[in-house]
């Protein structure tokens, strides 16, 4: 049993880490993009996933 807590510990923490990096990575590059541009990305993914924004 305390192998699979040690592992179950184990693959928390890097999935954890992953999210921390992906998170910040997406707030790294969306500071760094045009206002222009990050607005029209944010406008096409609401039409691709059938939310209206208009």
């Amino acid at each position: 049993m305390e192998t699979t807590s040690l592992t179950s510990s184990a693959s928390k923490a890097a999935a954890l880490v992953f999210v921390m990096l992906t998170g910040a990575l997406l707030v790294t590059f969306s500071g760094h993009v045009q206002a222009s541009t990050l607005h029209a990305a944010a406008h096409d993914v609401r039409h691709a996933n059938g939310f209206p924004c208009h």
